[in-house]
């Protein structure tokens, strides 16, 4: 049983303390986005497809592709997995410690909470609900234990976020630019869930004092938004449009 106390973020973070260069990226991000998506849908392909291919039956909670997807130059991470209703799967988008900026603290002692720690150290950044179509249709933070992750404030999660890439061919060079495009995109939404998630978080622990928040399994997302990658292009567009 999950707990409802997440936080659904109704409508979208405003764009009005971004700067020019900052919306010039997320601009270039969908169109990235489109690029990504015209290739695949030549072949009659999708983001999704991409990383089940070979690799069936689709079982829940089994990730894939099988042993995730890294980049060893920016110790980016993702998989693909389903266990939620009301979507076909969703990707979990992860930082390592080799990629994390100077300074980022785990909120509590890794050594006490058994939690991954030095060079095995990750955080979970975000995950991308997908429909059956291969559609992203909302973003949403989950709690420490549903992705075994060391858990970092959200300023330093914050901080991780442009951080997020994976540049190689495995499993598929289209799928993989498209997932990094996705968190720049949405960089704003990002960073307002990871907000929200301690948020969510912190008001759960006050409430149950006599549980371990970071493994109390009545917790599992902490905070969601819906999104749609032409309603943010448009957003973006209006944005510049008025500098």
């Amino acid at each position: 049983m999950t707990d409802r106390a997440v936080l659904i973020l109704k409508s979208p973070p405003s764009l009005d303390d971004l700067d020019t260069a900052e919306l010039r990226r997320m601009c270039e991000a969908a169109n990235e986005i489109d690029e990504c998506l015209r290739v695949l849908r030549k072949a009659r392909l999708n983001v999704v497809g991409e990383v089940l291919k070979g690799q069936s039956p689709f079982v829940q909670m089994t990730h894939y592709p099988q042993g995730d997807v890294y980049d060893a130059e920016t110790h980016s991470q993702y998989y693909y997995h389903a266990h939620r209703e009301a979507e076909h799967g969703h990707f979990h988008c992860f930082l390592r410690a080799g990629g994390m900026p100077d300074g980022a603290t785990p909120a509590a002692d890794p050594e006490t909470q058994g939690w991954p720690e030095g060079d095995n150290a990750i955080a979970h950044l975000v995950a991308i609900s997908m429909d059956r179509f291969g559609t992203p249709i909302r973003l949403f933070t989950t709690n420490r234990w549903v992705t075994a992750e060391t858990w970092y404030p959200a300023a330093d999660v914050t901080r991780m976020i442009d951080r997020f890439a994976v540049d190689h061919a495995h499993p598929s060079w289209p799928t993989n630019r498209w997932l990094t495009a996705m968190v720049r995109l949405f960089r704003p939404e990002i960073a307002a869930l990871i907000e929200a998630r301690d948020r969510v978080f912190a008001d759960h622990a006050e409430r149950h004092p006599d549980r371990d928040p970071w493994e109390d399994r009545a917790l599992e997302t902490l905070s969601e938004i819906p999104i749609g990658v032409a309603a943010q292009r448009e957003r973006v567009l209006a944005a510049l449009a008025e500098r």
